[in-house]
């Protein structure tokens, strides 16, 4: 039996999303977890893999459930997500399980993903782990004058982590922009049908550099064009990043939770 599930998390104690042999992880937790409800292996596919350290405001897996996983331990899907949230940890929150026909895939049916990263340019504490703090003043009209060379269907290798096994680095970058969250706050939002590794903290450093005056706004398409790592700027720090939007074909799946940024 698969299902979808519609979940978030906070990222800061874990080595990403992937299951590692030697490490904690958003997938090992959720698996073991779903196991432990329903008596059997659950294996959990993602709709795509962040970085140690990121966080996901809304996420969406697919897993396989062992035969009578309704009927036995839980009554229904709603009853199942309760159940799942009161044995998993503080920092992982299941939305809601539906079911989806047997091919459907969490990554792969997947047709536009997006990302928000999250800044503050003062220091507070209670954003410590959840927002990257910038020292010193940003340039807003000039990052989002650069941030507007990025929407294309383009080579986007020069933002990939070098190294990186990608197929291929042309993404369609659909949204990439900035926005005033309140004083001394700053969230960029970047959409895209798929993201190359270290993506989105590549570009994002990379404007920052901008706002600092260090790049031009119009140096982007140059360093678009240069299909080389080394010709954007240095990758920002992953706590500030979230997944925060996926989007399927309706005839796959209809989502009925929102992340929260």
């Amino acid at each position: 039996m698969r299902v979808f599930i519609e979940l978030a998390y906070d990222g800061t104690r874990y080595h990403g999303w992937q299951r590692q042999p030697h490490s904690i992880t958003v997938q090992a937790v959720l698996e073991d977890t779903m196991a432990r409800l329903f008596g059997g292996p659950c294996p959990v596919m993602g709709c795509g893999r962040t970085d140690a350290g990121v966080h996901a405001s809304y996420f969406v897996a697919h897993a396989e459930l062992p035969d009578g996983a309704l009927g036995g331990r839980v009554a229904d899907w709603e009853e199942a997500a309760m159940k799942l949230n009161g044995m998993l940890p503080h920092d992982i929150g299941i939305f809601t399980i539906h079911d989806v026909g047997p091919k459907a895939h969490a990554r792969f049916d997947a047709t536009e993903r997006g990302y928000c990263y999250l800044i503050h340019t003062q220091k507070d504490p209670f954003l410590e782990g959840r927002s990257t703090r910038v020292h010193g003043s940003l340039d807003l009209e000039a990052m989002k004058a650069g941030a507007a060379h990025l929407v294309q269907k383009g080579d986007f290798a020069s933002f990939c982590k070098a190294g990186s096994d990608q197929g291929t680095t042309i993404c369609d970058v659909r949204e990439a922009r900035w926005e005033v969250l309140g004083c001394d706050r700053l969230a960029f939002y970047i959409t895209a049908d798929r993201f190359l590794r270290n993506m989105v903290r590549a570009t994002v450093g990379t404007l920052i550099e901008v706002g600092k005056g260090k790049r031009s706004p119009d140096d982007l398409p140059a360093i678009l064009a240069a299909g080389d790592r080394s010709a954007a700027g240095k990758s920002v720090l992953g706590c500030g990043l979230y997944l925060n939007h996926v989007t399927y074909p309706a005839d796959v799946f209809s989502p009925k939770a929102t992340g929260y940024l």
